[in-house]
């Protein structure tokens, strides 16, 4: 059996990061995914729920904000609980293994904080390319 979910949308609010009682980040958001529509017809979005724990929760409350395009991979969920009224109540929602950046800074929305670049490699990673000098290059 097969569970993977690819999505690109919009946050629809700034994510909130919030922590379990036993310490765990967790965030839950939900992204305006456009849907497939014929030629002529007015564009239409779903509101996908998404949740995310850990280091991706912390990483999208830190560099994503309302009006953010994202990418998401995940997978589905279903929750079942009895509301306040004693229905039976089914919610859908996405499980995020991983988020990443989908559109450059300069395409973002104004005023929105995402980095240029980001490494997660120390300096001592690299080595020295032999022959090479910053004085051969031509900028």
């Amino acid at each position: 059996m097969f569970n993977l979910v690819v999505l690109t949308g919009r946050l629809t609010a700034d994510p909130e990061l919030k922590t379990t009682p036993s310490g765990v980040s967790v965030t839950t958001f939900s992204i305006a995914v456009s849907r497939r529509y014929k030629a002529g017809e007015e564009t239409q979005a779903d509101f996908i729920n998404i949740v995310a724990w850990r280091q991706t929760a912390e990483f999208i409350t830190k560099y994503f904000k309302k009006g953010s395009m994202i990418g998401i991979e995940g997978s589905i969920q279903t929750r079942r609980y009895v509301d306040k009224d004693g229905k039976n109540r089914t919610v859908f929602e996405v499980i995020a293994n991983n988020a990443q950046f989908v559109e450059s800074k300069r395409d973002s929305a104004p005023g929105m904080d995402a980095p240029a670049s980001f490494s997660n490699a120390s300096v001592n990673e690299f080595t020295e390319v032999p022959g090479e000098s910053d004085e051969d290059l031509p900028f």
